[in-house]
């Protein structure tokens, strides 16, 4: 269960659009003075060397964040996250990639605070080292359901919570839709912000028809492929599923997808936002 090492594919296409959307929720939030909670259920490290032999072994990161941390094109709503990256690797070499720890709390103002679940034995202690001594953060060595249902509603009353799970079983993707609905009867407010990958999208409409039958309103579905669906294993595209969004996000992404569809799959890729459920 714990053989998924996400350095393997840290600031590929799908980290990219995990993140950008993350960011934009986050600054989304930060429109109103009150604090808020980040809460994150599948932490991993926190940040990652793209010069270690694992990142550089699949190179995924040269295909997305590689192809854009250095435009002077991008749309201004992603600057936040693009800063987050800048921040982390000083020279004109493209070095570190944030996790989605790193990257919400590298957006945090003083009065908020993060929530960091993570149970793999290799990345916990990195995620320990990342943030140890931070006193807006809290780090949890245990499962990241257990902890999100332990911890709400949160009294901030406002936040986020992402869901990256690593999907290596099966019933992950219901686990999700489960996740969800215990979620939503104790924090109905709430943010909450699902990465999920395409490998046979069978899995996919799983998730989408499970959460529309939770009765929940406002699920907007937000995606990015690099190629077309296929029954052979591999990732062919990724999305965030977002319930509760910012009344912003739509549009925003409406703009920065075509934008990332041409600086990383012109020609074999597809993007779209849709609600899943309506207001």
């Amino acid at each position: 269960m714990l053989s998924y090492r996400h350095s393997f594919h840290a600031g590929n296409h799908a980290d990219v659009l995990k993140h950008i959307v993350q960011s934009l929720i986050i600054e989304s939030l930060k429109q109103k003075d009150k604090a808020f909670v980040y809460h994150d259920t599948h932490s991993g490290a926190g940040r990652y060397d793209l010069s270690d032999e694992r990142a550089e072994k699949t190179g995924e990161y040269k295909e997305g964040i590689g192809l854009i941390w250095e435009c002077d094109d991008a749309p201004e709503a992603i600057k936040p996250y693009l800063d987050t990256i800048r921040a982390l690797n000083q020279s004109n070499k493209l070095r570190y990639y944030p996790g989605s720890p790193k990257v919400g709390h590298s957006l945090l103002r003083e009065q908020d605070r993060a929530i960091f679940t993570e149970l793999h034995p290799s990345d916990f202690p990195l995620l320990l080292q990342e943030f140890r001594g931070d006193r807006q953060v809290k780090m949890y060595k245990e499962d990241g359901y257990a902890r999100l249902k332990a911890s709400l509603p949160p009294k901030e009353r406002r936040g986020v919570v992402l869901i990256d799970p690593p999907y290596e079983l099966k019933h992950e993707y219901q686990d999700v839709v489960d996740a969800i609905d215990e979620s939503v009867k104790r924090w109905a407010t709430g943010t909450y912000a699902i990465w999920y990958p395409v490998v046979y999208r069978k899995n996919i409409d799983l998730i989408t028809k499970g959460l529309e039958k939770l009765g929940i309103r406002k699920i907007l579905q937000i995606e990015l492929g690099v190629a077309e669906d296929s029954e052979e294993r591999g990732m062919t595209a990724s999305g965030m599923i977002v319930i509760n969004p910012p009344w912003t996000l739509e549009a925003q992404m409406k703009e920065i997808l075509p934008w990332l569809q041409s600086k990383i799959v012109p020609e074999t890729g597809h993007q779209f936002v849709q609600w899943v459920v309506p207001e």
